[in-house]
């Protein structure tokens, strides 16, 4: 078996096992083992669908639940009735996440996410989430890092999903302190599916910040932008934007949207 011994032990020992599913590489890569540890019958996969979740995540975990026989359920997590999460403070995500486990926590008494070793270092307010809610972290445990999530990805046959960029909610675009609207986080959507469509699978963000909208692209793409592909680009922007803010084209930050208070 290609899943490593040490995630298979922590796989196997929970006597049932829900999965919170973001369709990213790490939870799509640990639901993926989890099926080949535990069997299909042995899984659970629980899926949010909110404003905040892009629509191709979505798609992306059905097709994927599909294609490895694994039982899905989608679900509202209620974050939008929570004035804390709305209010996108500093720690935003951790109102997320409670709300998240809170509603998977009814639903089967383990619940395991995609964590990695390499989020351990940064700052995520969502893990305290966890925390509170005794959410198993089976790559962790295992010592997995983010690259060694990846390589297991290719191992298990998951294809191009393993080379998924990074892609937080999209509720991390909006800057700190900027109310979550379900109408921006559609903006968002919209004008990232339309980039994609585009520039292919590549890092990119539509950003809400006080001045405006912001698209950042990957720095080697962005430099590599002839005058009249900016031009055009910001022409489609605008066009998805439609409210009159300013619109600007960047290289890519890192968490640029986020503001320590």
């Amino acid at each position: 078996m290609t899943v490593p011994a040490a995630l298979q032990a922590a796989l196997a020992r929970p006597a049932s096992l829900t999965i919170a599913l973001s369709g990213g590489i790490d939870s799509l890569t640990l639901s993926a083992a989890a099926a080949k540890v535990r069997g299909t019958e042995g899984v659970t996969l629980c899926h949010a669908v909110s404003a905040a979740v892009p629509s191709a995540a979505t798609a992306r975990v059905k097709d994927f639940a599909a294609a490895w026989g694994l039982p899905l359920k989608l679900v509202d997590a209620g974050e939008f009735a929570d004035p804390s999460y709305r209010a996108n403070p500093v720690n935003r995500c951790y109102f997320c996440k409670s709300n998240l486990y809170g509603t998977l926590a009814r639903m089967g008494p383990l619940v395991a996410a995609g964590t990695n070793t390499d989020d351990l270092s940064d700052y995520r307010p969502g893990l305290q989430a966890a925390a509170e809610h005794s959410v198993l972290h089976p790559f962790v445990d295992a010592q997995m890092s983010k690259a060694d999530v990846r390589a297991l990805a290719r191992a298990l046959g998951l294809g191009e999903l393993a080379e998924l960029p990074a892609a937080p909610c999209l509720a991390s675009r909006i800057e700190t302190g900027l109310r979550v609207e379900p109408a921006d986080l559609a903006v968002i959507d919209r004008v990232e599916t339309l980039l994609r469509a585009a520039l292919g699978n590549v890092t990119l963000r539509c950003r809400r910040l006080r001045g405006g909208w912001v698209v950042e692209l990957d720095p080697p793409i962005y430099e590599g932008l002839s005058a009249q592909k900016r031009a055009a680009i910001l022409t489609q922007v605008r066009r998805a934007t439609d409210d009159g803010r300013a619109v600007d084209l960047r290289a890519y930050s890192r968490g640029s949207a986020f503001v320590h208070q």
